[in-house]
Parts: structure tokens; sequence; C-alpha cells
């Protein structure tokens, strides 16, 4: 396994491309995505002419560029060719609002924006509300004042070297998903790509030059820019983008279409695309492998997936400061539920909150994990990146379990946990056992206020053709009862049409939290 040491000193992630170019790979189809293909050849001239006009608008080393990009061949271009160049490039989430975007450019000082054409008008507004505007560049369109990608591309043609960057300089900067408050700056270094590939992607996926990817999670979330982007290009792999949102049917007709491999999504969409009342037309037997990750995979899905399509789901744990997954179930050692074990090159350990030393098996405590894919630092936040890294170990804010035979079970946010009489309650494991009710599609648990009291709260959405009721309410909080410890129940039930998630799938609980004093069950 890869060790930073293992790592040339000297190394710049965008070689990624060049190992494949001296594989003899610069014919192959690299990236399918609609109806144009891209090879290994062709994104590597694109790239070298990103990093030639980044050099050519004044771009210097470290500076930092924001990318505002759906899925598409734009997205790796300009992500590899910031890094190529020396800069910093700053995948973020397509679907914000302008004020989200100033405040990216305010707090990284960006020097380049690279937006697709739907998104301009938000990026323009954006720019225009910093001190220090960007420059603008927009991906296949044109607007006042800003510079199109493919002509900048066109007009720089042309190999460039990677910029001799040394391992352990910044390589990209990930922004966590701001599920509690204003996102993150996460610092990645050059090396830590390479190491999950040489980790996961070698150890549990074990991904080859003869893999289709599909990742349903977007490119700029860590775990979607591992599975469509550095996985394959690694491997030497083929990749399927797909824009726009993931939808049951959209992921589906993709999956028939192109015929992967390799399936990545989240518990989320996978529950969504049962949930569908045509997902049975659809083929799926490309397939060899699916991954699901950003929140707990329920046993419940899980077993109604392979009913289905016949194919496995492997859950793992990762995070935007780990860069990818370090915890995972493999087809060798899975168990439904529950996390897996500790991916090859990295190590895990639960810590009591209360004492700070080891649990034993069976017991729930803080996770930690050491692995060199780690965050450099939280960009101008100082105080909570010494909070978070503690002598080579991040503190990860979930709260874990192990069993007898190594499986980690995930037991909620530490933030997240609700103790209830002084004993303390997993809100993922009520949720779980509320999905298993027949009435239930989604379920989302947290701890509320009554009294001064701490009771629990459940937010339920039914399936299709179910009807809120007070008796159905009671009737989930014995289905609870029965299946659970006594206390281990929703002391009320509130129906909803939706919960509030992140783009990548995870419920918002601190919503939920703050959506007011709880009405009686069944409201």
């Amino acid at each position: 396994m890869t060790t930073a040491a293992e790592v040339p000193e000297r190394y710049n992630a965008s070689t990624l491309l060049d190992r494949n170019l001296e594989r003899g790979l610069a014919q192959k189809v690299c990236i399918r995505w609609q109806d144009e293909e891209v090879t290994y050849g062709e994104l590597h001239r694109r790239v070298c002419g990103f990093a030639r006009a980044l050099r050519g608008l004044g771009v210097r080393r470290e500076e930092r560029v924001l990318l505002v990009l759906d899925d598409s061949p734009a997205f790796p271009v300009a992500f590899l060719g910031a890094i190529r160049a020396g800069a910093v490039p700053i995948p973020t989430n397509p679907m914000l609002r302008p004020d989200d975007y100033a405040y990216f450019l305010q707090d990284s000082g960006a020097r380049v924006v690279v937006a697709d054409p739907a998104l301009l008008p938000a990026v323009q507004e954006a720019a225009a509300a910093v001190a220090e505007a960007p420059q603008v560049v927009v991906s296949r369109g044109r607007g006042e004042g800003v510079l199109s990608l493919e002509e900048l591309v066109a007009s720089h043609a042309g190999e460039f070297p990677p910029v001799d960057t040394h391992r352990d300089d910044m390589a990209f900067w990930l922004y966590s998903s701001g599920s509690t408050g204003r996102p993150k700056g996460v610092v990645h270094l050059q090396h830590d790509i390479l190491y999950t590939c040489e980790t996961y992607a070698r150890y549990v996926l074990r991904i080859t030059q003869d893999d289709v990817t599909f990742s349903a999670s977007k490119l700029f979330h860590a775990y979607g820019l591992g599975n469509n982007l550095s996985f394959p290009y690694w491997a030497g792999a083929s990749t399927v983008l797909r824009s726009g949102r993931p939808t049951p049917e959209g992921v589906l007709e993709t999956l028939q279409r192109y015929r992967p491999t390799l399936f990545f999504a989240v518990p989320t969409l996978y529950n969504a695309i049962l949930n569908s009342p045509e997902s049975h037309r659809y083929d799926l037997s490309s397939v060899r492998l699916c991954v699901s990750a950003a929140e707990a995979l329920p046993a419940e899905i899980f077993h109604r997936w392979k009913e289905r399509f016949g194919l496995l789901i492997l859950d793992g744990v990762g995070s935007t400061e780990m860069l990818h997954i370090y915890c995972s179930n493999t087809p060798e050692a899975l168990r439904p539920g529950s996390s897996g074990k500790p991916v090859p090159g990295y190590e895990l350990k639960i810590l009591s909150p209360d004492t700070g030393q080891p649990v034993p098996p069976g017991e729930v405590g803080d996770l930690y994990v050491k692995g060199d894919s780690e965050l450099a630092l939280y960009w101008h936040q100082h105080e909570k990146t010494k909070r978070s890294l503690h002598g080579g170990w991040f503190y990860t804010g979930d709260r874990y379990r192990v069993d007898e035979d190594g499986f980690y079970w995930y037991e909620g946010r530490s933030d997240d946990m609700i103790k209830v009489g002084g004993l303390w309650v997993s809100p993922v494991e009520i949720e779980n056992t509320l999905i298993e009710h027949p009435a239930v599609q989604e379920a989302a648990v947290v701890g509320v206020s009554v009294e001064g009291l701490t009771r629990i709260r459940a937010f339920v959405v039914l399936k299709a053709g179910q009807t809120p009721s007070e008796v159905l309410a009671q009737e989930l909080q014995e289905w609870c009862k029965d299946r659970l410890a006594r206390y281990k129940y929703p002391h009320y039930v509130t129906f909803t049409d939706d919960l509030p998630k992140t783009v990548t799938g995870k419920i918002q609980r601190f919503k939920l939290r703050d959506a007011g004093a709880p009405a009686p069950a069944g409201s």
C-alpha cells in the first residue's frame, strides 16, 4: 500500500493522465457523455490547453480556480488543467445560490471561475459581489465579459509539462457539504489522490482497464471525484458522465444505455430507484458491483436491491476530509447494515467521549481514522483544524461500535446522538427500524427538548397510497418498541412530504431539530 514516502518527492496529480498515454491508451475512450466520446489522448490535449491558458491569464502557483460545473468533460479539463499548471482547483456544488459562490470566492481568493452556461448568471452576480472580481470562464457558451473554455483550450493548444510540484504541495480544495453551517475549505495535497487509488480502488474495487464507471454522485463531491475521475483514470478505465439531477429514471436509463460495470450512488437514490414503479424494466446486467457511501446504508435497502437486481451493494464510510472511503464492506467480508472493515492503508479506533480511551467491542464511541489521504488543514479555520487533527488521527465526528468480528457499525453523528433518561439512543437505529415498516419510505429522527427533557421525534415520509393518521403514528411507535429496547421509540411522529438533505443525500437533522416544538403524535 502507498504512503507519502513512496510517492516521488516531485509529483503532480495531473500525471494520472500521462500514465495512460505511456501505457498506449491514447486512443481508448476515457469519457462518454451524452453523444460525445473523449479519448485519453484528447483529454490530455484539452488539459494541457487549459493549463497553458491559465498561465496566459496570469494565474500563478497555488492561486485558486473555482469550478462551478455539472458533470461533463469540462470538469476534468478544468480540474486537471489547473493542477497541471500548479494552480489549485476548487470544485463546488453547481446547485447553490449566488451568495454561496460569493462566499467561496471571498474565502478562497480565487482568480478564475469556470462555470456551466446555465450557472453563468449566478456566478457573475457572485463575482460582482467580491472586492477583487475573478475572470469568469464559461463552458459551452459565451457571455459579455467572459471567456469561452473551448476557445481558450483551442487557442492555447500544445504540450504543457506538469509543473514541478512537491508531493506535499496543495493540489485542490473541496468544500464540506455544509450540513451544520458554512462550508469549510478542506485542503488536499498532491499525493492524496494517489493514496486513495492505491488503497480503496486497488483493494476494494479492484478496478481494471476493462471497467466502466458511473457515479450518480457528482464530481464536485469527494465521493464522486474518486468514483468517476481518480479511480478510472488511475486504472485506465472508461467513465460515464451524466449532467442534471440524478433522478431514478434518468439514472436507470444511463445504466441501461452505457452499461457500466461499477455503479456508485447514495442510500437515498438506491431507495428511490427501488420505489420507482418502472425500475424492474431496466437491464442492469452489465454492473458487477454497486457502491454506497455518504450515509449509512440500511440493511433493508441492501436486501431489497439484491432481490430486485441480483447485485451486491458495498457500503462504506468516507469523508471529504479523508477524500474517499476508508472503511468498507467487500464481496468476501460483507455484513449488511455495517460499514465493513478498515480499508488496507487506513487505521481506525473508537474512543470514549468521556475518558478518551479505547472502548471494548460492542460499545459506542467516537471514531478516529488515520491514513495519508487526510486533509492538510481547514482553510481559514485554524481552531477547527486543531480540534479535528490529533497526531495523524482525524476525528470524524461519527459515533461507531465495532463487533467481535471487526465490522464497524454506524451509530449516528456525535452531535446527533440522543440521550434519553441517561441512556444514549442512536437516531440511525430508529430510522432503520422505521423504514422496515411497509408504510414508510423514509424517516429521520432527532432529539427535541420538551419541558427541559429530551424526547425523540421522528419525521416520516410515507409511501405512495399511505395516509397519515394518529392510528398509523401509534402503530409506528409500537413497531419500534417491539423491535428495539423499549426506550428506543419516537415519542412524537410527524408525517412530512420530504426531508431536508444535502446534495449528497445526507439528512440535515439540524434543520429538523430547528423545526419547532413537537406536535402530538400523528401530526
